[in-house]
């Protein structure tokens, strides 16, 4: 009776509802018409996801409520026991094995790269152990009865694996701001992801947008972009760094060969970096063609001293006029070459004061390379003897002493010369070379006047000094000073009261 009752009402709606228009005939008429070509489709419209806050809110409720409402069945009071045992299991074999992994790991303290990244997740070896037995008891739960009653366990697996994963990443970032930064977006992104929310905060990200023309900017392509040149960035970073060491290590390739290949290779992967960033997100850069354009003038005009320093820097390291370890002086600055960077050079003096002189500086001024060619340096120092002392042992007293310096070089051999004789001494050069003027100038003039104030003292060889000697007329001199003595000597005492 029901269904005859149904047929009765569908029949009623058939008949009140109107009839289909009829299609329109051909403009000729008859059977020889040509068929109307078709109409050209429309163009496809690119439907923007609409931001709906009650219905988000409306989903997490209910979310809630069926993640809350297992948790009273025995079941469940069974998964959180599973997660205690497992967790006091990982406690305990982590408790036995990490030290003697700890012991091992000394062993290789020569290699310091290799020992924190064996180092930082031996320190989270009870972790580890933890996800790994809630991932294995979850299998277990699900494969030996429903899949339903492991969920508690393998949603704790989920959220201990990606707090290991992210304490582990976080740990090989040396900025403390960085690593914690990473640490909060890495732990709402995979709480959202464990959750099922993450599709709905996507949605939400990029209804957040604007355009300009036919280019779309959306808030998830902005955190894409900066998700995508920071992992990047890090990567070009870290081989730019690897391929450094390696080039540094090959004694084949000259010093400024070495720096200007570990730039060029830094800059070229920082360049791909950037390229697969805009590539990954999908940004169009035509669209912004005008823009950058004038962007680039504005830049190229207030950056012409940082260009300048850039090439200069690409001079230097191609002709090779200085390079790392040498002994400069420009200006008032003496010191040797620590590092060639892309817009200066560090250059650190004896006093421990480092200076950061741009590039353009050594291509345009009066720089003295002291080792350009080779390290060797010849000093001089001069000094005077008496005209009593014989000049030929002078020299030879001279020669030897300056020999037995430590710093000075046995080849080529110091030399001592007589340069002219002067009001109180004769005047002598010595000359001498070392190897190492990075280790200071001064101090070994030094050293080699107190070697040769020793030699004379013992050889008996005066050094003179400038004296004057006042003659004054017979019997005029000594008067007036006797004079003026007796007169002090006359003068009342007066009386103090």
């Amino acid at each position: 009776m029901k269904d005859a009752s149904l047929i009765q009402l569908a029949q009623a709606q058939q008949q009140k509802s109107p009839p289909a228009p009829a299609p329109p005939a051909p403009a000729g008429g008859g059977e020889g018409a040509i068929d109307a070509a078709p109409a050209p489709p429309e163009p496809a419209k690119i439907e923007i996801p609409e931001f709906d806050l009650d219905e988000i809110l409306t989903g997490l409720s209910g979310t809630a409520l069926e993640y809350l409402t297992p948790l009273a069945t025995p079941w469940a009071f069974l998964q959180i026991a599973v997660i205690a045992l497992c967790y006091g299991a990982a406690h305990l074999i982590a408790k036995f094995i990490t030290p003697p992994l700890e012991e091992k790991l000394r062993g290789i303290e020569s290699q310091p790269q290799i020992l924190r990244v064996l180092v930082v997740p031996l320190r989270r070896m009870k972790w580890i152990l933890f996800a790994l037995s809630l991932w294995l008891a979850a299998y277990l739960l699900r494969e030996v009865t429903w899949p339903s009653r492991g969920y508690y366990v393998g949603l704790a697996a989920a959220l201990s694996s990606a707090g290991v994963i992210i304490a582990i990443v976080s740990r090989f970032i040396r900025n403390r701001s960085l690593a914690t930064l990473f640490a909060y977006c890495a732990w709402t992104a995979a709480g959202l992801y464990i959750s099922g929310f993450l599709g709905a905060a996507l949605t939400a990200l990029d209804a957040a947008a604007f355009s300009i023309g036919d280019f779309r900017l959306s808030l998830l392509a902005v955190l894409k972009a900066v998700l995508f040149l920071t992992v990047l960035i890090w990567l070009a970073l870290l081989a730019g760094n690897f391929l450094e060491r390696r080039i540094r290590r090959n004694e084949d390739l000259a010093p400024a060969l070495q720096v200007l290949l570990s730039k060029f290779i830094k800059f070229a992967l920082l360049t791909v970096a950037l390229l697969g960033t805009v590539s990954a997100v999908g940004i169009d850069l035509t669209a912004l063609t005008v823009f950058s354009g004038a962007l680039g003038l504005g830049i190229g005009f207030g950056l012409q001293k940082i260009a300048s320093n850039l090439i200069s820097g690409i001079i230097i390291l191609s002709d090779r006029s200085i390079k790392p370890g040498d002994v400069i002086s420009l200006g008032e600055t003496f010191g040797w070459i620590n590092s060639l960077n892309s817009r200066y050079v560090s250059v650190l003096t004896r006093d421990g004061v480092e200076y950061l002189i741009p590039n353009e500086s050594f291509v345009s001024e009066r720089v003295v390379n002291w080792s350009f060619s080779t390290r060797n340096i010849r000093l001089e120092i001069k000094f005077g003897v008496s005209y009593d002392a014989d000049p030929h042992e002078v020299r030879k007293i001279a020669v030897e002493t300056a020999q037995r310096i430590e710093r000075v070089l046995e080849k080529p051999l110091p030399v001592c010369h007589i340069t002219g004789f002067g009001e109180s001494s004769v005047d002598l050069v010595l000359r001498f070379w070392i190897r190492d003027p990075k280790n200071g100038l001064t101090n070994i003039r030094g050293n080699v006047f107190l070697a040769l104030w020793d030699a004379f003292k013992k050889h008996g060889v005066a050094i003179p000094y400038p004296h004057r000697q006042l003659i004054f007329p017979e019997g005029q001199g000594p008067a007036r000073p006797a004079a003026a003595k007796n007169r002090r000597r006359k003068a009342p005492v007066r009386s103090q009261r």
